[in-house]
């Protein structure tokens, strides 16, 4: 059993996508005054490791994604707006579908992990779900090209309260903030056998 699926990961090959592209949407937080700051994007670059799980186009995979930008903090008592760094990066783990086995390949992803946001020395990690999409191109076996989008849900913070309960049964009212953010991003393919 060991040997077979061993055998099924060298016959598909370990894939490594270094990527770039353009990240947007999402509200950064000042740290110290919890007023929102928005911009509406910047640059993002990472890689995905995709390892092969199955014959059928299974793949696990991990990503790391970075953005940064120079935004204009929004002026507090007694200080002007003054123009910050922040960092948005994502460390997720999740899985892939791809369909075709051909060289033109569409897929579906879907992840979970942890967004970094930093600003000035400070930072703060908080859940995240990503889903997306896109196609592999592969016009050799061992190189191809990568287009990517992808939507982040980041859960900056929530609570929840019982709004009535009786014996066995309460009602619970939640609240969620949550940043969104989508990703484009196009990248070359390294497949290991």
């Amino acid at each position: 059993m060991i040997l077979s699926s061993a055998s099924t990961v060298c016959a598909q090959g370990i894939e490594v996508s270094p990527f770039y592209g353009y990240r947007f949407g999402g509200t950064f937080f000042e740290l110290y005054t919890a007023q929102p700051f928005d911009f509406d994007g910047a640059p993002a670059s990472g890689v995905a490791l995709d390892v092969p799980v199955y014959d059928e186009g299974f793949y696990i995979e991990g990503t790391f994604t970075h953005q940064a930008a120079t935004v204009l903090a929004p002026p507090g008592p007694g200080r002007p707006s003054i123009p910050w760094r922040v960092s948005a990066d994502h460390w997720l783990a999740g899985g892939l579908q791809e369909f075709n086995g051909g060289r033109v390949r569409g897929f579906t992803i879907g992840m979970l992990g942890l967004t970094r946001y930093a600003a000035e020395g400070n930072s703060e990690f908080r859940f995240t779900v990503s889903t997306g999409g896109g196609v592999k191109l592969l016009p050799a076996s061992r190189v191809g090209v990568r287009l990517d989008g992808r939507v982040f849900a980041t859960f900056l913070d929530g609570g929840g309260n019982a709004i009535a309960c009786t014996p066995g049964v309460c009602l619970v009212g939640l609240h969620v903030n949550v940043a969104w953010q989508a990703e484009f991003t196009a990248g070359v393919i390294v497949r290991f056998h």
